[in-house]
């Protein structure tokens, strides 16, 4: 059994672990190892921005997780694509870069997570980035995340965009800058028409004293004496051990890091003691507070062959495709199908957006975790987010195996408001579909169908096709209260030397894409990290 010392192990090179690890290194002053689950990052699929279509269903670098049956939901169990690979779920989302809209930030602050409001995050969102527009008071260049505008903006973005003006919601050139509000086109993490995940921005080219460990599973953080010392970790040799001479840093993500917490012990005590696993510290808020964005959809034939949908059945467009990708980095390939979108409010005295919406330039017949299925005609998709549900859901043990899926539960549909946002989205982008600038790409609405429309209707589609929106945060959330795990500087409570930073953290979802906001986490988690330490003791590795 291996037993290395460390000064600080990192557990899941997802979006935030990446950037954990990367900064901590970075001086050389300290010694890091970053364990990974999931295999190197080699799969071709990863790297070309349209892959992700292909890395959406395969167990090779996914999860590919279930909820429990929602009971809300029509009782179905709805899929949870989750990153298994360096750079996690960067390494397989869409690569759309939002931060959310500055109040989220304000409202963490207002919550108890002082040093959280968007003054004090903002210095991180640009020392990450390097934005291809340059820099500016909201963006930051020469940073490891490269940002870019999308490769190639069709006609039929362009379309959506001016039918989203014609209906009232002004065009906005940067989500990311001065407000949220409005239609444009996205920025992606891209760079050269490639995917550019977290892995690509902070392990590319790793120093000496950062050893990265992969098909490394961490089965439990090592705690003695209330003081987090190591973690036990599961590989291809066996058992393993490795300590930690200064901090554990845990990176899972919303659902992994909830679920190593309470196989170490950390959780609700009776949840425990039912799985079977000694209680070392109740903590109820453990799993608990899981906060998403809820997707629906609304799709139309197209009256032109400018969708994916004709890629897909066609040869000679793929192989097109393929070598203008090879050749010139241009075409279908080189873009990630999700051009542009718009958040707005569903109620106009709200002070925020709750609404996002995304144009998808394809529309499908089967969307699975086995299997995504074109439509065999021309189609595109529009799907409205609802970026503040009121429903708070859980992860739980399903039992005290560390590679059993967690049980995860939503609370979706079960509030009034939550339906009417729903409600709202699926009528906004029916009347965006109706504008004089889209219109002529519209054969027939194929989903709802135009003979849904009343509310009861309308809703029971919502219930039996409803998704999450892939955006989980809030499992371990920040703060406090009695209701948080860990404090503003994501030391979790009652247990020293061990901190969780990612998306688990946030106590409540910001409005919009996540993956930047958790990179953002990983870079603030590892300056506070650093400060501590340079105020701490000598390294125990040294």
């Amino acid at each position: 059994m291996q037993q290395e010392t460390y000064d600080f192990i990192v557990t899941g090179a997802g979006s935030a672990g990446c950037a954990v690890a990367g900064r901590l290194a970075e001086s050389g002053r300290h010694r890091v190892l970053l364990l990974e689950a999931g295999p190197p990052d080699r799969n071709p699929w990863i790297h070309i921005p349209l892959g992700y279509g292909k890395t959406y269903v395969d167990p090779r670098v996914n999860w590919k997780f279930e909820t429990e049956p929602q009971p809300q939901m029509a009782n179905r169990r709805l899929y949870l694509p989750r990153g298994k690979t360096l750079g996690g779920s960067s390494s397989i989302n869409g690569m759309i870069y939002i931060r959310g809209h500055h109040g989220d930030y304000d409202e963490w602050r207002q919550r108890g997570c002082a040093g959280w409001d968007w003054d004090s995050v903002l210095p991180y969102f640009r020392k990450a980035e390097n934005q291809a527009r340059g820099g500016d008071e909201f963006h930051g260049t020469g940073g490891p995340l490269q940002v870019s505008d999308q490769a190639e903006k069709g006609e039929l973005s362009r379309a959506v965009l001016d039918a989203c003006v014609q209906a009232g919601i002004p065009a906005n050139p940067d989500f990311n800058g001065a407000q949220q509000e409005g239609c444009g086109y996205y920025q992606t993490t891209t760079s050269n028409r490639r995917r550019w995940s977290a892995a690509k921005a902070y392990l590319s080219n790793p120093p000496p004293n950062l050893v990265i460990r992969t098909g490394a599973h961490a089965t439990r953080v090592l705690i003695e004496q209330g003081r987090a010392i190591g973690v036990e970790y599961q590989t291809r040799a066996g058992r393993q051990v490795s300590r930690a001479g200064r901090e554990v840093i845990v990176s899972g993500g919303t659902y992994g890091s909830p679920q190593l917490l309470m196989l170490s012990g950390l959780g609700p005590a009776q949840h425990l003691q039912d799985m079977g696993i000694p209680v070392l510290r109740d903590m109820p808020a453990v799993g608990s507070n899981l906060h998403d964005h809820f997707n629906t959809a609304a799709s139309w034939k197209c009256s032109k062959p400018i969708t994916l949908n004709d890629l897909h059945y066609s040869a000679f467009r793929r192989i097109s495709a393929g070598l203008r990708y090879v050749l010139f980095r241009s075409g279908p390939m080189a873009g990630n199908g999700i051009t542009a979108g718009l958040f707005t409010r569903s109620d106009p005295r709200l002070e925020r957006p709750d609404i996002q919406v995304n144009l998808f330039e394809w529309s499908t017949q089967e969307r699975s975790r086995d299997a995504v299925i074109p439509h065999p005609f021309p189609g595109f998709t529009l799907t409205p987010v609802h970026l503040r549900p009121e429903g708070r859901g859980t992860v739980r043990l399903k039992s005290a195996d560390a590679f059993a899926w967690p049980a995860v539960l939503f609370d979706y549909l079960r509030t009034e408001y939550d339906i009417r946002a729903a409600l709202f989205g699926l009528r906004l982008v029916r009347r965006i579909a109706e504008q004089p600038a889209l219109r002529p790409y519209v054969v027939e609405e194929i989903f709802p169908g135009s003979a849904l429309a009343g509310d009861e209707e309308l809703l029971d589609y919502v219930r039996r096709t409803g998704v999450s929106n892939q955006h989980p945060t809030s499992s371990c959330a920040m703060g406090t209260g009695p209701n948080t795990v860990v404090d503003p500087r994501l030391r979790v409570h009652g247990v020293g030397a061990l901190r969780v930073a990612d998306a688990s953290v946030m106590p409540v979802a910001v409005g919009g894409n996540t993956n930047a906001p958790t990179i953002m986490i990983g870079e603030k988690a590892a300056a506070m990290i650093l400060e501590d330490a340079q105020a701490a003791a000598p390294s125990m590795a040294a």
